[in-house]
């Protein structure tokens, strides 16, 4: 086997693994929209927080899709000698590194403007959780997940449920932003400190940041090499 043979060969696997991965992905996001029900109940026999998924539904079918197209023009497109696959597989994926370098320079040079943004974002969620929180099943949902999973109380603090439709009809705040299992009250959210959700986030980011940077310089090589060798085959087509 060449050095081109070679290159198809691993062309197939990687994006064939792709290809499985997004049908999966898409799959999966079907059955959610489809029968929510049946996953639900199938989630619950594992973990009942994992029932809670059903509220990424449409973000799993996005996904899925994309990692479907990718994963068959880098198939179809190696195995073939098809240059327009391999020239369209290298188009989304260069439009996918892109972004995300985008997205990377945007969050260093606006670093600045961190403060305003996060304020804006704390008003929509404070605004959110006043509205919506006890009144919304699926925006109260995603809420308390959230704050189970993160250890956390409102994105600034327990104060951002006053006057929410939870906090008028139970009287109380959520049980996440005590530390004890009974009714949570204001005295008792106040004393046990819980922290916002923001800064949760803030921790988590920065406790995993070496991991977090590993995946991204990972998945950022894995593109490269992908757009590397699908030009070496569109060339090597090209000059037959």
């Amino acid at each position: 086997m060449g050095c081109f043979g070679f290159l198809k060969m691993m062309m197939f696997v990687f994006n064939g693994v792709i290809f499985l991965a997004g049908a999966g992905v898409l799959g999966v996001g079907i059955w959610v929209k489809v029968d929510g029900a049946s996953f639900t109940k199938l989630l619950d026999t594992v973990s009942p927080d994992l029932s809670q998924v059903v509220n990424v539904g449409y973000l799993c079918i996005a996904v899925g899709l994309v990692l479907l197209v990718m994963g068959f023009l880098g198939c179809c497109g190696a195995m073939k000698e098809s240059k327009c696959m391999l020239l369209l597989f290298f188009i989304i994926v260069l439009l996918i590194f892109v972004a995300q370098v985008a997205g990377a320079v945007v969050v260093l040079v606006f670093s600045s403007l961190a403060d305003v943004i996060v304020a804006q974002i704390g008003n929509v969620a404070k605004d959110s959780l006043e509205k919506d929180f006890g009144k919304q099943a699926d925006i109260t949902t995603v809420w308390n997940t959230t704050m189970k999973e993160l250890e956390c109380c409102g994105f600034n603090n327990y104060t951002d449920f006053d006057n929410s439709p939870f906090m008028n009809y139970t009287k109380h705040y959520p049980s996440q932003c005590c530390k004890t299992t009974a009714p949570c009250t204001m005295a008792e959210a106040k004393t046990s400190e819980i922290v916002g959700c923001y800064n949760a986030i803030l921790n988590f980011l920065k406790d995993n940041s070496k991991i977090l940077g590993a995946v991204a310089l990972g998945i950022g090589g894995l593109e490269i090499a992908a757009m590397v060798v699908s030009m070496v085959l569109y060339c090597h087509i090209d000059s037959k």
